[in-house]
């Protein structure tokens, strides 16, 4: 398993809007540069992109959850 960092400290959001289906669930396949959520600092968003491809996605980090810089997000197999 690879890991994915959040490249801030801030809130992890899963998808786009409250109303939107999550950018990826758990289990879906991943390719390289897929955005897997966002983080939110100070009501500025950053798009959190894959580094690695993989066929099964696990997040390790819940929707709307502060994360510090380099906490993990979720884990790419």
């Amino acid at each position: 398993m690879t890991p994915i960092h959040s490249p801030l400290p801030g809130t992890f959001y899963r998808s786009s809007a409250p109303d939107k289906p999550p950018f990826k669930a758990d289990g879906d396949a991943v390719a390289l540069g897929d955005v897997i959520g966002l983080i939110e600092v100070m009501k500025s968003f950053h798009e959190v992109k894959s580094e690695v491809a993989g066929s099964n996605i696990r997040f390790e980090t819940e929707n709307e959850e502060p994360v510090m810089a380099g906490a993990v997000l979720a884990q790419v197999e």
